[in-house]
């Protein structure tokens, strides 16, 4: 019985690595930059007055994901949003392996062409230790939403952890990846 491998997985370890490896002028085979996991985040502010916003939240996330999301709760108060610490006021979900691989696929695939007047992701999204995040608007850019059973349109963020150890190496593994930066 054969054991399934995502796509992309299979590109990374067929082409994408030794590409890095010969570009990139590694003497040894740890040195190739890698995704470790994926974070999808969704914040649900307006979860403080209203509770099925979070419900709908979690399942929207767990759908796009394929993986059960979890909520998330306020570190601190602030008074001026009415927030109190310990109050759930997002969901989120991390991806590692074959999930992250195929939450991938969909993302840079299928879902990132969707956007309306799409030109491509900003390359701005690193943070200086090979790590790349970026905001989507609409979580129905997705198609595994049904548009009509959306209670919310909601923003998300998505934040793509590499073992890269400079944003250059980051890049270089996220464009093999078909990552649509803009030019």
């Amino acid at each position: 019985m054969d054991k399934y491998v995502p796509r992309l997985k299979k590109v990374y370890k067929d082409t994408i690595a030794p590409e890095l490896f010969k570009e990139l002028g590694y003497t040894s085979t740890m040195q190739i930059p890698a995704i470790k996991k994926v974070v999808v985040s969704m914040g649900v502010g307006e979860a403080l007055t209203n509770k099925k916003l979070l419900d709908a939240a979690v399942t929207d996330l767990t759908q796009i994901t394929g993986q059960h999301a979890v909520m998330t709760k306020a570190k601190k108060s602030i008074a001026n949003f009415k927030l109190r610490e310990g109050q759930e006021v997002g969901v989120m979900v991390t991806l590692r392996g074959n999930t992250m691989y195929e939450f991938l696929d969909r993302l840079i695939n299928v879902a990132l062409p969707r956007v309306k007047d799409f030109r491509g992701i900003k390359a701005t999204g690193f943070d200086g230790h090979g790590n790349f995040s970026l905001g989507i608007t609409e979580q129905i850019i997705f198609p595994e939403i049904d548009f009509d059973k959306i209670v919310k349109i909601a923003g998300m963020n998505i934040s793509i952890v590499t073992s890269a150890r400079t944003d250059a190496e980051a890049k270089a593994l996220l464009t093999k990846f078909n990552m649509p930066f803009r030019k």
